[in-house]
């Protein structure tokens, strides 16, 4: 099986068993698929693929690797993450904002608090990588302020 047929094996998977996310390992291969903009597939070198979105587009995981871009936003916490102070608001920033050192990029709510996340410095939003409301681990890349 193709990593591609492997993919929308797992994406079928994710919509019949209401799942959010899952990870598979194969011969070597790794491929994770989540409910978020960006999906991983992570192979042995010379293989390496990352990026598959809605159409599968392989893009090499040097060019992307959230937790090594030194614009990346973590997670300072284990919690819920949000993109906007209220349900229904608008979020806080999109990909394409331009925000300053301090400005709030999202929430994480953490024991009934909502922690405001504030951007490392002034740049655009290039990337977010979370689902509204999706659980966030600490250390776990949300955003990219480039």
């Amino acid at each position: 099986m193709s990593e591609q047929d492997l993919i929308r094996e797992l994406a079928k998977l994710l919509d019949e068993t209401g799942l959010t996310e899952i990870e598979v390992e194969r011969e070597g291969v790794r491929v994770r698929v989540a409910r978020q903009a960006m999906t991983h597939v992570i192979a042995a070198p010379g293989g390496a693929y990352a990026g598959i979105a809605a159409a599968p587009l392989a893009v090499p995981i040097e060019a992307i690797d959230p937790g090594k871009h030194p614009g990346m936003v973590a997670s300072p916490m284990v919690g819920t993450a949000y993109r906007a102070p209220a349900p229904g608001a608008k979020p806080f920033v999109d990909v394409g904002s331009v925000v300053k050192a301090g400005d709030t990029l999202l929430v994480v709510e953490a024991m009934k608090t909502m922690n405001q996340i504030p951007a490392p410095r002034a740049g655009i939003v290039v990337q977010i990588l979370f689902e509204d409301g999706q659980p966030v681990e600490f250390g776990e890349p949300l955003m990219i302020v480039e």
